[in-house]
């Protein structure tokens, strides 16, 4: 599977990284909107970890760039520290399948990205 990773705490993309690519998947990772966009229509990944707060903006505007031309990810899952409801259902309106709250458990997270 190819697997993209929104991150931009280079410590946790990394740790990511590792993890994932152990379990076999094909990882790129980007740190930043303008980066993740770019990835995305280049990898055109079957999941998308996406944290919502970036350098240059907010995670879910590279959904909203992506979804104007028709080229979202096959499934992306936010990642993000706010536990906020209103946030959750922006998420969820934007087209994530799943929002999680930061620190995630990493067996919850393998699950999730295994069940893809």
């Amino acid at each position: 599977m190819r697997l993209l990773i929104v991150e931009d705490s280079e410590l946790t993309a990394g740790a990511l990284r590792l993890l994932f690519e152990q379990l076999g998947h094909e990882v790129n990772v980007a740190r930043d909107v303008r980066t993740a966009i770019l990835s995305l229509l280049d990898m055109k990944p079957d999941l998308m970890l996406l944290d919502l707060t970036l350098p240059d903006g907010d995670g879910l505007d590279v959904l909203s760039t992506l979804q104007d031309q028709n080229q979202l990810p096959g499934r992306t899952i936010a990642v993000t520290g706010h536990d906020d409801p209103e946030l959750r259902a922006r998420c969820l309106r934007a087209g994530c399948s799943e929002v999680l709250l930061k620190p995630v458990p990493i067996a919850q997270l393998r699950a999730l990205v295994q069940s893809t």
